[in-house]
């Protein structure tokens, strides 16, 4: 019973909970039911519509400036960010990209205005809900005849530098919008910072992180055929141990402005032109992967799409004119003399067929574009802190078919100046190493250094004329046809032309010393050399100082790249003529400028006349001349010595640029390009002659090694002094460091010639021709720089050059560098090594003995560690 009752309890507990929490939901249920009319059906409820989750076009760029061309840039309004618009068409299209720099610094490694950073195809894909922007492999050619053709793809890369989300997609329209800011606010298409090298002091200047909250869009320009955009890169660091020159207000914020510009690929008849190793052109380098032959190239010749108005006439002007625009930033006083250096061009564009291929007009002041835009091919002006160039001519091409789209020249002030870069202007190993053998191989191709040995030229111009009492009409003369020189040379590089530093052997040095003969003529083969400035020394017989008209290698080379040529034969016929003296060629691959490079003597710069050897002798008399007298002419009262200073050194950087064009001679290989039974060919390899080797060393052992050879007044020392500004001398003592600046051209010429490279060169050209053998030659050095002075006084400058000749030979047993050197070049420097060790026994004032003992000592202890 007892239980029973329990249980019944419990149920009772149960139906009371059920009841409270249902009589509610029963009561509203019955309010629901009551509220209804007699016999009416109760409807289900409509589902609720689901919003589209679908993005418009129109809705995400209501915010923003739409901005129409090539390709469509919508900017919002209030953020600056952008989008853009990528079509149907567009896809699976190549393009090409293209960017230069607007504004930078020289601190970051030639990040300067106007430097050209090269063009490249990109093409645009869809992946799924993505757009691609793909880099495309361009170097190899495959015969579409050939079953190979269809294995292009193999083993090559391309590259793929975006892929961005379709954020919205019209396809009504076939448009797809995609964000942008990825594509330009960062290094996507092109990288600007440049890349850390080993060896690079951890001190030095160097840009930061890419501050992505700083770079912004400075401006967008935007047309039918190209789409351009001006960005201001930032680069951040909290702190830096080196924070620049004066051009860099705060080296934790650095600003570097680029033009991306990105281009619709030309649909034209240009024709394509291949390469010719005779010749040279700028080229873009293509290789057959179909071909069997040894030299299997398709390169590439870069040259405007020129074409004749009347195709049929022997001269015709051109459909379009390649025109220059002087941009107005320029003197007007300049501005006569540089349409007629550009014009000049026109003389060898007749030869080719063309009349009046080049035009050249005024930017007008209000002119509604600049310079940067790529649609006008510029003449430009900068006064630089640095300057990196006195003239720098790039183009930009479509690397599909070598056809140049676009040119401008930058010009720097500092040509027309005695403004001077003493950490450059006479360290020459220096400059070589900055100027021409870029680690950056793009920077190599694109820069040209001829405006620093112009300034050079023009300042040792200066000085011969200030010497000789010139008058200014004189002087102004030396300085137009600098200008002239100048830009005809620059306006050659953006017609396609590549350096030729051959050509300075067009005329001997007494025609060169006749004015009348002389007189409106190139001065050299070819305005693409870096030729000394003509100064006579005979000062009553001074004609043109530097060419002033188009060279006859200029005139073969535009009508090789520019002739419509009606057959193969005629381009062979022309190219035939090579072997003709007036159009020798050789380019920065082949020229000597640095230590070990190369092996033709005539491919050198700063050298002048088809005897180089005369020329530079001729040049250090003058030189040595002048020295005596610069004290006098060169110190004004009431002005500082600082002109005096400038003055010797420029005179001493001349013999050192002399010396350097005599030594690679030594050892030298005169080289022939001509083709295998081309009329006129000689053999392709011919040392040069014992007695010009000879006369080399000669020069060398009287102007460079001797104990006088830099000798100059005793009082001038004392007024070689910069005028003091400010706290400019904190870095180093202010004094003139006069033995290691003679030491330094000494040490520039034996660095040639006891280069591994020299001596292995003249051991292997006694095989075919050589007859100044590596004997005699070390013992003619040796000679040179102990005989005069040994077993008697030894002045200081001889000290220091015999001290470094010493341990040169040492290295060559026990440097580093070793292994580079010859057995037989090895065993050369062993004998004059024991040789010298004979010589200097002690003898003359106290100097000069401890200076032989110390002689005695170095070679002691060196051949102890070869034993």
């Amino acid at each position: 019973m007892k239980h029973q009752k329990l249980r019944a309890l419990k149920l009772f507990s149960v139906a009371f909970l059920l009841a409270i929490f249902l009589i509610p939901q029963n009561a509203e249920a019955q309010k629901r039911k009551r509220g209804k009319k007699k016999n009416q059906v109760e409807t289900p409820a409509k589902p609720v519509a689901k919003k589209s989750k679908e993005k418009k076009i129109k809705d995400l760029v209501k915010s923003s400036k739409k901005i129409e061309g090539l390709f469509t840039i919508y900017q919002d309004t209030i953020t600056g960010s952008l989008q853009m618009l990528i079509s149907d068409d567009q896809i699976d299209k190549e393009y090409i990209y293209f960017s230069q720099i607007a504004d930078g610094v020289m601190d970051a490694g030639r990040i300067i205005r106007g430097s050209y950073r090269g063009s490249k195809v990109f093409k645009i894909k869809k992946y799924f809900n993505k757009i691609e922007f793909e880099t495309q492999n361009n170097s190899f050619y495959f015969d579409p005849e050939s079953a190979l053709s269809k294995s292009k793809d193999a083993n090559i890369s391309n590259g793929n530098m975006a892929s961005v989300k379709v954020e919205a997609h019209d396809k009504k329209k076939g448009l797809y919008l995609i964000k942008a800011d990825g594509l330009f606010l960062s290094e996507t298409f092109s990288q600007i910072k440049r890349p850390r090298f080993p060896g690079t002091s951890p001190t030095a200047f160097k840009l930061g992180s890419l501050n992505k909250g700083k770079t912004k869009i400075n401006s967008i320009r935007n047309y039918e055929a190209n789409t351009d955009l001006q960005v201001e890169y930032v680069y951040s660091s909290p702190s830096v141990l080196n924070g620049g020159s004066n051009a860099v207000a705060d080296g934790r914020n650095v600003s570097i402005k680029v033009f991306h510009s990105l281009i619709e690929m030309p649909d034209n008849d240009y024709e394509i032109r291949y390469d010719d190793p005779r010749v040279g052109y700028f080229l873009t380098q293509v290789e057959d992967q179909t071909s069997t032959s040894a030299t299997p190239y398709r390169d590439l010749v870069h040259r405007w799409n020129l074409k004749k108005k009347d195709p049929n006439a022997a001269i015709s002007e051109p459909v379009e004119p390649i025109t220059w625009w002087i941009e107005n930033s320029t003197p007007v006083e300049w501005r006569e003399t540089i349409t007629n250096a550009v014009l000049q061009w026109n003389v060898a564009f007749e030869k080719a067929g063309f009349k009046n291929a080049l035009a050249v007009k005024v930017q007008p002041d209000d002119a509604d574009w600049d310079a940067g835009d790529i649609r006008y091919n510029v003449l430009r002006w900068t006064s630089s802190p640095q300057p990196p160039f006195g003239g720098y001519g790039p183009s930009f091409v479509n690397p599909k078919t070598g056809q140049i789209l676009g040119a401008d020249i930058m010009l720097e002030y500092v040509h027309f100046t005695n403004r001077v870069m003493y950490d450059k202007l006479f360290d020459l190993a220096s400059l070589n190493k900055t100027f021409e053998n870029s680690e950056i191989e793009e920077d190599h191709k694109m820069y040209c250094s001829l405006g620093h040995v112009m300034h050079e030229n023009t300042l040792f111009g200066n000085a011969v004329l200030k010497a000789s009492n010139a008058s200014d009409l004189e002087m102004k003369r030396m300085k137009k046809e600098a200008m002239i020189a100048l830009i005809m040379h620059e306006v050659g590089h953006t017609l396609g032309l590549n350096h030729n530093m051959k050509a300075s052997q067009l005329f001997s040095p007494e025609q060169l010393a006749d004015p009348d003969f002389i007189k409106g003529k190139c001065l050299t083969g070819s305005v693409m050399d870096y030729a000394a400035i003509n100064i006579t020394k005979d000062r009553s017989k001074q004609g043109q100082y530097y060419d002033t008209a188009v060279g006859p290698y200029d005139v073969w080379a535009i009508q090789f790249g520019y002739t419509p040529f009606k057959s193969k034969s005629e381009r062979t016929a022309l190219l035939n003529q090579s072997t003709k003296p007036e159009l020798i060629f050789g380019n920065d691959a082949d020229d000597m400028r640095s230590p070990g490079k190369a092996i033709d003597p005539r491919v050198m710069v700063g050298d002048m006349s088809n005897d180089q050897i005369a020329y530079s002798n001729d040049r250090f008399e003058v030189i040595n001349t002048m020295m005596k007298g610069i004290k006098d002419k060169f110190s004004k009262s009431g002005q500082s010595y600082q002109e005096l200073r400038q003055a010797y050194y420029i005179l001493s950087g001349q013999k050192g640029s002399a010396a350097n064009v005599v030594s690679r001679f030594i050892g030298g290989v005169y080289v022939d390009r001509a083709m295998s039974g081309q009329k006129g060919e000689t053999q392709p390899y011919t040392p040069v002659s014992l007695e010009d080797q000879k006369r080399a060393m000669t020069t060398l052992s009287k102007h460079v090694f001797a104990p006088n050879a830099f000798d100059a007044p005793n009082d001038l020392y004392n007024y070689l002094a910069m005028q003091r500004r400010g706290y400019g001398f904190f870095r180093s003592p202010e004094d003139p460091k006069i033995h290691r600046q003679v030491l330094g051209y000494q040490k520039n010429v034996l660095n040639h010639i006891l280069h591994p490279n020299t001596l292995q060169r003249i051991t292997d050209s006694e095989l075919y021709g050589n007859e100044y053998k590596l004997s005699a030659f070390m013992r003619d050095l040796n000679n040179a720089i102990f005989k005069a002075d040994i077993y008697t006084n030894v002045n200081s400058f001889r000290q220091n050059l015999q001290l470094e000749y010493t341990n040169m030979l040492i290295d060559m047993l026990t440097g580093k560098q070793n292994s580079r050197y010859t057995n037989n070049a090895k065993s050369m420097a062993l004998y004059n090594l024991k040789n010298i060790r004979t010589m200097a026994a002690p003898s003359g004032n106290i100097s000069s003995r401890a200076h032989k003992q110390h002689l005695r000592t170095l070679i002691d202890n060196a051949i102890k560690e070869i034993k």
